[in-house]
């Protein structure tokens, strides 16, 4: 039997996320949902950083654009935060990209834009 990754903190992440789309619904713009999981987070004691900047390296150059993950909590699991209809392999594919930019081994992509909230774990 296998177990999952970081599964005390991740539980932790997504009780949270159940909590902002229990009180908010479906419907509004992601900004919305961030702006309510950094309240509860904050007032969690959860430890993270909103829209951490991350460079890419491509060969021996470190590429002029740069990516935001929304939230990485503990440090170490990257959080995407969607408001869509359902999550895309586009989403999964850029989860992926950005578990190798970053280094970090876990990211969760949480769907606030459908009825009930829908998540996904990605481990590379």
């Amino acid at each position: 039997m296998s177990t999952l990754m970081y599964k005390e903190e991740s539980y932790k992440i997504i009780s949270k996320c159940m909590e902002v789309h229990n009180n908010l619904g479906a419907g509004f713009l992601e900004i919305v949902y961030k702006d309510a999981l950094e309240y509860e987070f904050s007032k969690a004691g959860i430890p993270y950083q909103r829209e951490k900047l991350y460079t890419v390296q491509y060969k021996d150059i470190i590429l002029p654009h740069k990516f935001f993950a929304d939230f990485v909590i503990f440090d170490k699991i990257i959080l995407e935060i969607k408001a869509v209809s359902g999550i895309s392999d586009q989403f999964i594919a850029q989860a992926i990209n950005y578990l190798k930019v970053s280094g970090n081994r876990l990211a969760l992509i949480v769907n606030f834009g459908e009825l009930s909230l829908k998540y996904k774990r990605i481990l590379f």
